[in-house]
């Protein structure tokens, strides 16, 4: 895993050359939002529970099969499974978030996701439906101006949105 300073760095170590001042901007603004960027991890992490709960919740009740008899969140233990995916994959999207860098999310949580659903007979889909509910929940928790760190957050809330994104596509 490497966070976004250790990044650009090894890049430019690969070539033998000095970092560039389009690289030193980029990291200088990452270091300017880096409190926006705490806070945005932080609402996250505070809300993570109410995130998965009601993002599963509204999943079943868009495809109640799921929860029915026969389907892959039928029985209290297939239920507690997935919804603990919904939380690691939170978890890890925090983690990118907090990085600048979404090499711990593919690395750590989705190389392989796909296939292990696959094997499983876990409908993709649904779990791609199921990250992007999340998606919008984190987003509207993390993008409330109030108590915050002041400023514009559209680039993290893009940023935010694209590893949400990323993961869905990964399950799909």
């Amino acid at each position: 895993m490497l966070d976004a300073f250790a990044k650009v760095v090894s890049q430019a170590d690969s070539k033998g050359e000095f970092l560039s001042a389009e690289q030193l901007d980029a990291l200088t603004n990452i270091v300017k939002q880096g409190n926006k960027r705490m806070d945005t991890v932080n609402r996250i992490t505070s809300n993570a529970s109410t995130i998965v709960t009601d993002a599963a919740r509204a999943l079943f009740e868009e495809q109640p099969s799921l929860i029915a008899p026969g389907g892959n969140a039928y029985t209290n233990r297939r239920m507690a499974a997935c919804l603990r995916d919904m939380e690691i994959i939170l978890r890890y999207v925090t983690y990118a978030m907090m990085a600048g860098d979404s090499s711990v999310l593919d690395d750590r949580c989705l190389n392989g996701l796909r296939e292990t659903y696959q094997a499983l007979g876990t409908p993709g889909s649904s779990v791609a439906a199921g990250v992007q509910k999340m998606k919008d929940a984190a987003v509207k928790i993390a993008n409330d101006p109030n108590g915050i760190t002041q400023g514009d957050c559209s680039n993290l809330m893009s940023e935010l949105a694209g590893y949400f994104d990323r993961a869905a596509s990964a399950v799909a």
